[in-house]
């Protein structure tokens, strides 16, 4: 039996024909949605006989391999599109007809601008004519004006022998490829059916974890894994989703994090288990603007050699790589993007979507803007999400699904193009005087906030939009920055406004010289749900799941049909010596306390051989007792500052030195880089202090999500303020013990950790029998 290649139409005839730069210029937003309206449009007009959205499927052997491609028409006609005749389809002459939509000028279509779009209606029009034993079909492109409804046809006849040789040539083009993947389908096969646990033993809780993963992959269900630090929870994902891979249940992974960090933590999971014999091919996403090789990231042919032919060179390109390489990070895609002088970027995304396995932000799956859109249906349906740190995404959820706009853009915009354009001119000033009429609105207060969308202003933003258009494509958006970030940040806010329900509010700040309005999403859990939908399976896992109850119903879990599994510590209860000091740390006491603060950090580093890391809930307060603490002590230290470059980071975490002769002082921000998924294990730290119980400050948006959630009947305060907070407390205390040898020291300061409603959720470990420090 030939080994099998299943592919759609589409990646096929992309495949093949896809040829010259990356489009430098200008993309409209939207243009799936508007896309699909547009060939809606058309297909109203279809006769009765003719037959929209068919789906065909055909299989050729070429060589050693059996290709089954599949995919959806847009259209099959009788009588070339007349639906009198009467006929049935079968007994007509028949042509495909393909529809594309486009933004730009159909005057600058010609018959031959798009190889790949002939290549697709042929495809289309073989299988046809295979099916029916036809000996020849027509085959339509229709191309479709978005804005005007203008439309503009090419036709073709085609026998049947024309278009099986073109489907010989085309599978032939694809062959290289599909003889690599089949053959490092089997290398990976083998390799998961051999594949070990990559220690010698399972840690206390990690086998329950790596069993309730696998379980929850087999059942195709939501697992929420509330498991604590060190226990090793990368490990214990990815072991038992490669062997779900292994025995048919999957065929990709989607590894998600939050931030670099523990990006890193996954690779060099990934690592350690190709060292034990492990062969997949792995490819890590980085921001474009931290791969770009170009010192101004500008994505034309005229500016980037890497962009300029990148079509032509990426066959190659992937095909070098993916032969020679299984994990391939940041460094790894950017050495064979140098050697074949294409984008790292686009290169990477190319990968992703050959590879077995993908590490990437949460954006990618979660964020309509910037999710992995040729990602297939069918494909989700055999792939498992991995959602690390899964606290992280219940706020970054609400900015993903969150709208906003400043008035000064658009005032900006209108006096660029006063004289240039006035239909864009004109826009931007109707939308600019909508922003004047709300400062006028909340000039009293200040603020204003509203359970409704705002339907004026959606409107206006339509015909900006509209305007802003038509002047970008006129010039491809060269020079044209401030217009084509507006532009984006129009459409997205025009996007935000169709999800808008009842878990919005909108709400317009006058801030001296701006007037800023947003569309805030309180609640993202039926958006997250979904996104994610059609994936066979999701595992979301944290040290800091807690409450469980909370996560699961902000990241859109269903406590009927979803699983959860609470793993206890595997640590002995002597590694770690809590102490809590019953200090206020509370705004208006803070000019009181800091001094006795500072005070109580030199006396456990005084009796802390090790090196410390001090927490605190913001970067002011942090730098006031950092002044303090270094007027009185001489200890070496360090300080976190806003806006760390990727070496400073480096530097601040190198200077944990296991057997320095004289200890660290280091002082962080809870939530921040240092607070989460690095390890500093042994030696390397011995002592933490969190000052705080980590609340956000109290502003406007958290004051808007309390009084929501309060009138849901839920706990608003604690929604808005505690959950999050001790949150961070518990991310940043887990630095400590990452291993069955670390001992050290946890010191808690503040009053309210003798609170019951922040007693209930701490974890039993963490808990002190006296009512403050013995030190």
């Amino acid at each position: 039996m030939p080994d099998v290649i299943r592919l759609s139409v589409r990646s096929l005839v992309e495949y093949v024909f896809r040829s010259g730069s990356i489009e430098s210029g200008f993309r409209t937003a939207g243009s799936l949605t508007e896309g699909t309206k547009a060939h809606q449009k058309i297909q109203k007009h279809y006769g009765e006989l003719d037959l929209r959205e068919v789906y065909l499927k055909t299989e050729i052997v070429y060589d050693d391999l059996l290709f089954v491609i599949e995919g959806r028409c847009d259209g099959l006609l009788a009588e070339g599109g007349d639906s009198g005749s009467g006929k049935a389809p079968d007994a007509a002459r028949l042509t495909i007809d393909e529809i594309k939509s486009t933004a730009g000028d159909l005057a600058a279509i010609g018959e031959h601008s798009y190889p790949v779009h002939w290549a697709q209606a042929k495809c289309y029009a073989y299988m046809v004519a295979k099916e029916r034993e036809l000996a020849s079909i027509r085959v339509q492109l229709t191309y479709v004006q978005v804005a005007s409804e203008e439309q503009k046809r090419f036709a073709a006849e085609l026998t049947f022998r024309e278009l099986e040789a073109f489907m010989l040539e085309l599978v032939r083009g694809y062959y290289p490829f599909a003889w690599q993947k089949t053959g490092h389908d089997r290398r990976r096969n083998a390799s998961l059916k051999s594949l070990l646990f990559p220690f010698p033993s399972y840690r206390e809780g990690q086998r329950k974890l790596a069993a309730s993963v696998y379980q929850s992959i087999a059942d195709g269900r939501k697992l929420f894994a509330k498991a604590p630090t060190g226990i090793g929870k990368t490990m214990s994902t990815l072991f038992p989703a490669l062997k779900a891979i292994g025995e048919g249940l999957l065929q990709r992974m989607i590894y998600l994090t939050a931030k670099t960090i523990t990006r890193t933590a996954a690779e060099e999971a990934y690592g350690m288990l190709v060292a034990s014999g492990l062969h997949l091919h792995v490819v890590t996403l980085t921001a474009k603007d931290k791969v770009c090789f170009q010192e101004e990231m500008n994505c034309s042919r005229e500016h980037c050699p890497y962009a300029d032919g990148y079509y032509d060179r990426v066959n190659e390109a992937l095909l070098d790589m993916l032969g020679n390489e299984t994990l391939m990070t940041r460094k790894q895609i950017e050495h064979y993007a140098r050697k074949h002088t294409v984008c790292p970027f686009e290169f990477s995304l190319d990968a992703a979507y050959a590879a077995d396995a993908i590490i990437c932000d949460y954006n990618y799956v979660f964020d309509p803007r910037v999710q992995l859109k040729r990602l297939l249906e069918e494909q989700k349906k055999h792939t498992v999400l991995l959602i690390d740190e899964a606290h992280n995404l219940v706020d970054r959820a609400r900015e993903m699904y969150s709208g906003e706009l400043n008035k000064s853009d658009f005032l900006a915009v209108r006096r660029e193009y006063k004289g240039r354009n006035a239909g864009l001119q004109r826009a931007a000033k109707a939308v600019n005087d909508y922003f004047i009429a709300l400062r006028k609105q909340v000039e009293g207060s200040g603020v204003q906030v509203e359970a409704q969308r705002p339907e004026g202003l959606l409107e206006l933003l339509e015909d900006f939009a509209e305007q802003a258009q038509g002047e970008l494509l006129s010039t491809g958006g060269r020079d044209a920055k401030l217009l084509l970030d507006l532009y984006y940040a129009a459409q997205s806010f025009i996007r935000i406004g169709a999800l808008y329900d009842q878990r919005y509010v909108t709400y317009v700040e006058n801030l001296r010289n701006e007037v800023h309005i947003k569309m805030f999403c309180l609640d993202p859990s039926h958006l997250l749900k979904q996104a994610g939908k059609g994936y066979r399976a999701q595992i979301l896992f944290s040290a800091t799941l807690s409450p469980l109850r909370y996560f699961m119903d902000m990241l859109g879990g269903d406590p009927q049909d979803d699983y959860s599994v609470v793993v206890p510590s595997p640590f002995a209860s002597e590694q770690l010596e809590v102490y809590i000091e019953p200090l206020s740390t509370r705004y208006r006491d803070r000019g009181q306390t800091r001094e006795p603060i500072a005070a109580l950090i030199g006396k456990l580093v005084a009796g802390n051989p090790g090196n410390s890391l001090v927490f605190f809930p913001s970067y002011a307060y942090m730098n006031d007792i950092y002044e303090l603490f270094t007027a009185q002590f001489q200890w070496r230290t360090m300080i976190q500052t806003a806006g760390m470059a990727e070496e400073e980071r480096e530097a601040f975490l190198k200077a944990f030195e296991a057997e320095s002769p004289e200890p660290l002082v280091a002082f962080a921000v809870m939530g921040g880089i240092f607070s989460e998924g690095i390890d500093l294990v042994g030696d390397r730290l011995t002592a933490v202090v969190v000052v705080g119980v980590g609340l956000p400050q109290i502003g406007l948006e958290r004051d808007i999500i309390k009084g929501y959630f309060d009138m849901q009947g839920k706990d608003g305060f604690a929604y808005a303020y505690v959950f999050p907070g001790i949150n961070k407390v518990l991310q940043a205390g887990g630095r400590l013990i990452r291993s069955e040898q670390d001992r050290g020291t946890l010191m808690l300061i503040d009053d309210r950790y003798f609170e019951p409603r922040y007693q209930r959720l701490l974890p039993p470990e963490w808990k002190s029998e006296d009512d403050h420090s013995p030190i």
